[in-house]
């Protein structure tokens, strides 16, 4: 899953590509992925298979002409800020993507064909790195007015998307619940060690949870914690405050390196343009099971822990 690097790039990436621009109209085929809030007109809508023409209908209604102002990261999702309409002068909107596990945000051209049975086929239409199969999972299409268009590819399917008034989606407990942002000069040393030292879970549980921390995932939690020398194990509320204070300095070095290097691409996250992420090739940790430690050379150690993997030192990781 696009951890805070990943989605910061891609954040960074469509500011400088698709701000100013207005959606004319759209294009998809996971209506469950999809939820419109509208309190005054429709409610809540959400996205099924039996209402996917209705849904379509007001999605396109409502997103149509309005202009992308502004795009943000909170936590892993990326929000879009769309401007009013002239009918509408003092309201403005919202689209939140949250990419899930497989999903990646594209900036390219893509037809939609009608094939064999009445199935439609996304087929992209540039050459070069949107032309890699991990690209190539098209189930949603924002058609802008530079005649270019903004696609999810999203292999599993799993990736959400709500749109409507921006005061109904702030309102949405998946932004209400988000913990601080790690890179935030507001998240004081104090204030990471009060949100850790209450936890008695294990320390890569509490990192990867997004009401405590936002952004952090498998990936650069096993980073972190190598670099801050901390067993995946302990529990939070036993760490001293040398410990605390390693694993704050060791996320903020971790994260800015790995948005420098435009994140990981391990397995589907690509950047906008298709491009992989180069982080990958400078881990320490995460998925490096039987490789040799670049500290002490002991062999990297693979756990479960609560249902997701743990990758760690043995022995500098005490």
């Amino acid at each position: 899953m696009p951890e805070l690097p990943e989605v910061q790039t891609i954040v960074d990436d469509l500011n400088r590509k698709i701000i100013g621009r207005r959606i004319k109209r759209i294009w998809f085929d996971i209506p469950k992925a999809i939820t419109i809030i509208f309190a005054d007109k429709y409610g809540k809508m959400r996205g099924t298979a039996r209402n996917s023409k209705e849904l379509k209908r007001v999605f396109e209604k409502e997103i149509k002409g309005l202009e992308i102002i502004e795009i943000k990261r909170r936590g892993k999702n990326i929000l879009i800020y769309l401007n009013q309409k002239p009918k509408t002068k003092n309201q403005k909107f919202l689209l939140l993507i949250h990419q899930k596990l497989t999903g990646h945000l594209l900036y390219g051209k893509w037809q939609v064909d009608k094939v064999k049975n009445q199935k439609l086929k996304v087929k992209n239409l540039l050459k070069g790195p949107l032309e890699e199969k991990v690209n190539n999972y098209i189930h949603l299409i924002f058609y802008l007015n530079n005649g270019w268009q903004l696609g999810l590819s999203d292999l599993r399917k799993f990736a959400k998307v709500l749109f409507g008034p921006k005061e109904e989606i702030e309102k949405m407990p998946d932004l209400l619940k988000i913990g601080p942002e790690p890179l935030d000069k507001k998240l004081t040393i104090q204030k990471f060690k009060s949100l850790i030292n209450q936890e008695g879970r294990k320390i890569k549980q509490v990192l990867m949870d997004q009401e405590v921390l936002a952004g952090i995932g498998n990936i650069y939690s096993d980073e972190i914690l190598w670099f801050a020398k901390i067993n995946p194990l302990k529990p939070a509320n036993n760490l001293t405050v040398i410990e605390l204070k390693r694993i704050y300095s060791a996320m903020q070095r971790v994260l800015k390196k790995a948005v420098k290097l435009r994140g990981t691409s391990i397995s589907d996250y690509r950047d906008i343009y298709g491009n992989s992420g180069s982080y990958a090739g400078k881990r320490y940790a995460y998925q490096r099971t039987g490789k040799p430690c670049q500290r002490c050379q002991s062999l990297i150690r693979r756990i479960k822990l609560g249902g997701r993997s743990a990758h760690y030192c043995p022995v500098c990781q005490l």
